[in-house]
């Protein structure tokens, strides 16, 4: 049976069919003095533009033509009263209308933050400045729009293999809900044109793995791969994934083949965060650079209630207008936002609790209840990045449920309540979504770097976005991998990764508090001192694994490669942390010299009492000194059985035959019991449980089951895996019976 599990973009964005022109500044909405406020939109039609003009100029002869556009976009922009858009939007002929935004080129900010711009003054071995010209990178995802003025020069080709043919441009309207995300990728690695990417002269090679909508498979994503390989590609960039954490994945198990054969392997970690294990795989390949996001310098909105000392950050949501309140703006409490909720709301900002109505939904309600702004807090711990469906006129952000829940108690005790807004320069912070990890199985760390993919404006289809995700993150890695690639063409991938992690900067949080090595890896990455490291030290982090409290002292030996690329001998020192709890002690040579060119695998030993430490994870680093800049080493270790999830990724779906199913789950540790427990959709009573095993290996379970011996019909279903005393649930639903369309699945979304 072949296997596909589809996959999802890793990045928070849930539409955007097209994009607007962004060639004009946006001219402020005028009030004529008598209530009509006008404003400006965008009005794409079908058919003849004049046409629809003429009945436009009889219907609206207020309304002023601005510009017609008939090439990338046919329509036109408009400037007209905001009273008079419904009038618009029922002339026949026009399929869409959107209000006119202004755009800002931020790659100009992500790019020499890392340090991308200074070192295009540099040379390489040929005398040719760094601008990764000659180096050949796939982006493997929704395809491109070649045609982009900053794209169209470097692109040299690639594969669709969704269509199976030699045109990978991005999913048109035409062909189903459109795609921006390769193009936008493509654009952070190596736009050339009003803005720059990262490696400005690389050569893009676009593989169109993912479809309509951003959806792929495990299958295309595979192929996809095998055609970079095989063409001979210097790097590939892979800004998708799923939510399964295990290293035995296919695509991650690609990623490492494709890194044995010398392409360079790089890959977003996932934006499931702030949680640990959130890591999904290809995030999850060995070999390959995984990439968590980080903030490029940001100026970031935070509110305080009246004289509350409290600060509350907010996540704007994907597709909303920003957050640029500087007055005190009154505030009220709507539950879920539901039309009758929203009473008394005009000219004030609403707090809307998460859940049963979707974003856009409690938003429009705000907005044409006449709020200036929508707070939308979390019905689950923490915070979380969401997307609207449509452009309103209105800003809404998010919160978390700890900040809503304490909002809410506050504006609950009177009447009259204000917001203020404050703003702080930020920078290096992890972002709340990035994926964590540390891997299952392995215990090894992940991400290896972090890079800006917050806020980041780049290159997609007729114009510029801007938005966030650890897909953005990593094309800032490849296009650094391209450069690195230029100035050193006969490293090996795992020197390149290793001189992008070796040399990147440690970040902490806003206390001052380093982030742990499953956050940031070994920090944010900068691109000069990649590559000019002279030192490399490999891998770049170490997993020591797990032990348990009652073993007795334990030795474990890992080896390190350290190589001096310099002109001249040096001698190197392995120095154990400065601080050395009880219960370990380092064993690592006194000494090693190497003359330029020459490497070492050097052992390093951790002799230990696991009974001496508590249960949970431990870290720290080592260093190698001895080169122009120390390495830091990270390193991991475990002390019993990790509280990753007992259970990922449950599919449920028809068999080959009539009356029989297939289930998988994909089990991290194994399990000592798993199984699927079925209740009645609307009174939630225990029906029967559909299959149940015992001592089962870890890895992907797929089981065959028939004679069910069920009506037809909708199943509240519960699965769960309990090992170690520990028990997790996945809550869902399945279908027994005829229509294929009901079944629960791989269900993938836009991120």
């Amino acid at each position: 049976m072949k296997k596909i599990l589809l996959l999802t973009l890793i990045f928070t964005v849930s539409f955007i069919q097209q994009v607007l022109a962004a060639t004009f500044p946006e001219r402020p909405p005028t009030n004529k003095g008598n209530g009509e406020e006008e404003t400006v939109v965008m009005v794409e039609v079908e058919g003849n533009p004049n046409e629809i003009l003429t009945q436009i100029e009889r219907e609206l002869p207020n309304s002023q033509l601005r510009k017609i556009f008939q090439s990338l976009f046919t329509g036109f922009s408009l400037g007209i009263q905001k009273q008079d858009i419904e009038v618009l939007e029922k002339i026949a002929g026009i399929k869409r209308i959107d209000p006119l935004r202004t755009y800002e080129v931020t790659l100009d900010e992500s790019v020499p933050f890392i340090g991308g711009d200074k070192i295009r003054g540099k040379l390489d071995k040929k005398g040719q400045r760094l601008t990764g010209k000659g180096i050949k990178i796939a982006v493997i995802d929704t395809g491109i729009d070649y045609e982009h003025p900053d794209l169209k020069k470097n692109f040299k080709g690639g594969y669709d293999v969704v269509d199976q043919d030699g045109d990978p441009m991005e999913t048109t309207k035409e062909q189903g809900l459109s795609t921006i995300h390769g193009t936008h990728v493509a654009g952070i690695i190596a736009a050339n044109g009003k803005i720059k990417g990262v490696a400005p002269e690389a050569e893009i090679y676009a593989y169109r793995a993912l479809g309509p909508g951003g959806k792929g498979t495990t299958e295309q994503v595979i192929e996809a791969i095998e055609k970079a390989v095989d063409d001979g590609v210097d790097i590939i960039n892979l800004s998708l994934g799923n939510t399964v954490n295990g290293p035995d994945w296919p695509t991650s198990i690609a990623l490492d083949k494709a890194v044995e054969k010398g392409v360079i392997a790089v890959t977003s970690n996932g934006n499931s965060g702030p949680n640990m294990w959130t890591v999904g795989s290809p995030g999850t390949s060995l070999r390959a650079i995984s990439v968590g996001a980080s903030t490029p310098p940001l100026k970031v909105p935070y509110l305080t209630y009246e004289s509350e000392d409290r600060e509350i950050a907010l996540n704007m949501l994907v597709g909303s207008k920003p957050w640029t309140f500087k007055r005190d703006i009154p505030i009220k409490e709507v539950g879920l936002g539901r039309t009758e909720d929203m009473k008394d709301v005009k000219n004030k900002l609403v707090l809307v609790k998460r859940g049963v109505i979707p974003f856009v939904e409690k938003a429009k309600t705000a907005q044409l209840a006449g709020a200036r702004g929508v707070i939308i807090y979390n019905n689950t711990p923490g915070p979380f990045m969401g997307a609207l469906e449509m452009q309103l006129d209105i800003p809404v952000v998010s919160i978390s449920k700890e900040d809503g829940e304490w909002l809410k108690d506050k504006v609950d005790l009177k009447e009259s309540n204000y917001l203020r807004t404050i703003y702080r320069k930020e920078e290096d912070q992890i972002a709340p979504f990035s994926s964590r990890g540390p891997v299952t199985h392995t215990w090894g760390v992940k991400p290896d770097v972090v890079a800006p993919g917050v806020a980041i404006d780049s290159t997609i289809p007729k114009g510029y976005l801007g938005l966030n995700g650890t897909s953005m993150s990593a094309p800032h890695v490849a296009g650094t991998a391209a450069l690195v690639k230029q100035a050193h063409p006969d490293w090996t991938p795992d020197e390149i990764k290793a001189a992008i992690m070796n040399t990147a900067k440690p970040i902490e949080d806003k206390e001052g508090k380093p982030y742990s090595p499953h956050e940031q890896g070994t920090g944010r990455i900068q691109v000069g001192k990649a590559v000019q490291a002279e030192t490399l030290v490999y891998p770049g982090t170490v997993g020591f694994g797990k032990w348990t409290r009652e073993q007795s002292r334990h030795l474990k030996e890992v080896e390190i490669t350290i190589k001096n690329t310099s002109q001249r001998t040096r001698t190197y020192h392995v120095k154990p942390p400065f601080i050395v709890p009880d219960g370990i002690q380092w064993k690592v040579p006194f000494s090693i010299t190497l003359k330029p060119g020459e490497e070492k695998q050097v052992p390093v030993t951790i002799d230990i009492l696991p009974a001496v430490f508590q249960s949970g994870i431990h870290y720290g680093e080592f260093v190698v000194e001895g080169g122009r800049d120390p390495v830091r080493v990270p390193y991991m270790f475990f002390i019993e059985e990790p509280n990753y999830p007992r259970l990922m990724a449950f599919s449920f779906e028809f068999g080959d035959e009539e009356g029989e199913y297939r289930y998988e789950i994909y089990l991290p540790g194994g399990a000592e019991e798993v199984g699927i427990a079925l209740y009645d959709p609307d009174t939630f009573q225990f029906i029967k449980y559909l299959d149940v095993k015992e001592d089962v290996d870890r890895g992907l379970l797929e089981v065959e089951l028939d004679d069910l011996q069920l009506e037809e019909g909708i199943y509240k279903t519960l699965v769960y895996a309990m090992k170690e005393g520990k028990e997790d649930l996945i809550e869902t639903t399945i279908y027994i019976g005829e229509d294929i369309e009901k079944i629960s699945g791989h269900n993938m979304h836009i991120r």
